[in-house]
């Protein structure tokens, strides 16, 4: 049987916390879909086509071994996309009890519309005090982001922000 998961995030932009744990679902599934979803809830740095770049181009670098493919989804909920591509998991990295009381109602509710359960993955320590956002208000005072992101992210933020 093919397991396939499903890493959604906003990804803006995507971090060696998110690697990580990409790079972990990779080695326990044999698919992983990493999914890059819009949030109408924050406001995008990143466009979604130059975020799925920057992941790919990561993975790649990272040598992150297994089936990955990354794409983007703005067509409905996230649980219609594991519907179509066959996938019965979520993956979410969650870095402290914020993440787990933000997480776990979404968690319930995709269970419940589709069958769908969710995984929570914890990070690299060296990671769990990243966020994307702290990356881009570090990247947008003028900080070195490189301890944080993969060198592409890295060497795009310092030519774009």
């Amino acid at each position: 049987m093919n397991t396939i998961a499903v890493v959604p995030g906003s990804f803006d932009p995507v971090t060696l916390g998110h690697l990580d744990v990409i790079e972990r679902a990779a080695a326990i599934f044999d698919e992983v879909h990493v999914v890059v979803v819009h949030n109408p809830d924050k406001s995008a740095l990143l466009p979604i086509a130059e975020r799925v770049s920057l992941i790919q181009q990561a993975i790649v670098d990272g040598g992150i071994e297994g089936n990955v493919v990354v794409t983007s989804w703005s067509m409905g909920l996230l649980v219609d996309y594991c519907e179509e591509v066959g996938a019965k998991v979520l993956i979410k990295g969650i870095r402290s009890q914020i993440d787990v009381a933000y997480e776990t109602p979404m968690a319930i509710v995709n269970r419940n519309l589709a069958g769908v359960e969710t995984i929570f993955l914890l990070p690299d320590p060296a990671h769990a005090h990243v966020s994307s956002s702290l990356v881009r208000q570090v990247a947008g005072l003028g900080g070195d982001v490189a301890p944080y992101v993969p060198r592409a992210v890295a060497e795009f933020l310092a030519a774009h922000v």
